[in-house]
């Protein structure tokens, strides 16, 4: 059932735990961690899953062994990313491992992307956009409980209604980011 939370100021705290076991897992793999998504968004509701980014510079089988090692699921059904109108769809650009947070832990995604790829801009960007942008941060939020009191219990129908949605926001953030010439933070 998807439930959009009230926003709670708990989730940065809990994300630099996560963090700093993820650090400890993957050491120099990962070229930098990010909290994403809505919970990293103050003020935004958002479901109540922490989303976490892992940049790397390649896909390789031990990154994925270190996560499943420590007890992170692979989830094989979610390799790829939701490609925007508009935007490269070769499929290597939109490539990603998934995981979900081992068992008993704080509920979390774990989403590791290649340096530089369109998908690991993606979450950074639209985070940083959204955090400057408090009025886009209100009617995201407005839409996710929206579309959720509509579909609480079909997650696909959820994203095949949000992707869209957050393209035409993807579009006024890469305006955005040229405009200011952005550098993730």
């Amino acid at each position: 059932m998807i439930i959009i939370s009230k926003y709670n100021p708990k989730w940065t705290e809990e994300y630099e735990i996560i963090r700093f076991a993820l650090q400890e897992i993957l050491g120099a793999s990962a070229l930098r961690i990010d909290h994403i998504g809505s919970t990293s968004v103050p003020g935004l509701g958002a479901k109540d899953v922490i989303d976490i980014q892992v940049t790397v510079q390649a896909l390789t089988p031990s990154v994925k062994q270190s996560l499943v090692n420590a007890g992170y699921e692979f989830v094989e059904a979610n390799t790829h990313d939701h490609v925007p109108q508009g935007e490269n769809g070769d499929p290597k650009l939109w490539e990603k491992f998934f995981f979900s947070q081992p068992e008993g832990q704080r509920r979390n995604h774990v989403h590791v992307r290649v340096d530089g790829n369109p998908n690991q801009q993606y979450p950074l960007l639209f985070r940083d956009y959204l955090r400057a942008h408090p009025n886009s941060t209100k009617s995201v939020e407005l839409i996710k409980r929206e579309i959720a009191k509509r579909h609480a219990n079909d997650l696909d129908a959820y994203y095949d209604i949000k992707d869209p949605v957050y393209d035409l926001i993807w579009d006024a953030a890469l305006e955005w980011a040229r405009y200011i010439d952005w550098e993730p933070n």
